[in-house]
């Protein structure tokens, strides 16, 4: 998922190691390891034009690991879990490829969401952060920035998704997919229309729910790195929590000229500024 057609390039051979049934992919040898989260509706191999680029910038530094995040992989039964459960895969995971040493994790989209909460329990775990286009998606500044258009526009797709969900979980799973598909669509989601199913949906079923309603405030204090499309109906972080990032040296801030997703939209400038940064920034 994620990534433009025709772009399956061959990476360095992959160790994979399966974590409470999920399958993580390891590339690269280093002492240091970057985790990557995908959102909706991607899989692990939104991040392959990345790894490429920071294996072939720090060879023998880095240590790439990525999975489907759980409940995305449309080869296995569907999976809902709760932000906790969520965030404790993400630690076991974590403590798997890397046992000794901090990681840096690389975020989007709802990956976000679930690395913030991971984070946020775990903050001695992160050496550093990188995320993209999705910041204090909990707060109440985020809420008020908002025009009415906007908020509107956030609760018809996010609505209709968990719409999808509770169709393909109690009706017609053919039906939840078409469904799902056809707002990828409408979001010009780069993703490949036969790798988006409606399994994918549960995290925006959850957050209607009032499932995620815990979710800890997003104030990372490791070195961030912060990534954003310009080019979007509506924006998923507020002016303060950028000024509040920008204000703690060694943080950066990046604003693209792109949609939500900035990596396949723009990756060579994305690849460039995050490698150049992840070498500013060290991870000790």
């Amino acid at each position: 998922g994620g990534r433009p057609q025709g772009s399956q390039r061959t990476l360095i051979a992959a160790r994979v190691l399966s974590v409470d049934g999920v399958a993580v992919y390891l590339e690269g040898e280093g002492p240091h390891t970057v985790v990557m989260l995908h959102g909706w509706p991607d899989t692990h191999r939104l991040w392959d034009a990345q790894v490429a680029h920071l294996l072939a910038t720090f060879p023998g530094q880095l240590c790439c690991a990525r999975f489907t995040l759980p409940g995305f992989d449309l080869t296995q039964p569907p999976r809902p879990l709760t932000l906790q459960a969520l965030a404790d895969a993400v630690a076991r995971i974590v403590d798997t490829v890397s046992p000794d040493r901090p990681v840096t994790l690389l975020l989007h989209d709802w990956g976000c969401v679930f690395g913030y909460e991971y984070l946020a329990q775990h903050p001695q775990r992160v050496a550093r952060l990188v995320a993209v286009d999705i910041g204090d998606h909990n707060a109440g500044a985020l809420r008020r920035s908002l025009s009415a258009r906007a908020k509107w526009g956030v609760a018809v797709y996010q609505l209709w998704l968990a719409l999808a969900w509770g169709v393909g979980r109690f009706v017609n799973q053919a039906l939840a997919t078409r469904m799902t598909r056809a707002m990828a669509a409408a979001l010009r989601c780069p993703t490949a229309q036969a790798d988006i199913g409606w399994q994918m949906n549960y995290p925006y079923a959850a957050q209607w729910s009032g499932g995620y309603r815990k979710a800890a405030p997003v104030a990372p204090a490791c070195p961030t790195l912060y990534f954003y499309g310009q080019r979007k109906p509506f924006q998923f972080q507020s002016q303060g929590w950028l000024d509040r990032l920008a204000a703690t040296p060694g943080n950066e801030i990046r604003a693209m000229p792109t949609g939500h997703w900035v990596m396949v939209q723009q990756p060579q400038p994305f690849n460039d500024h995050l490698a150049g940064w992840l070498a500013r920034t060290p991870a000790g």
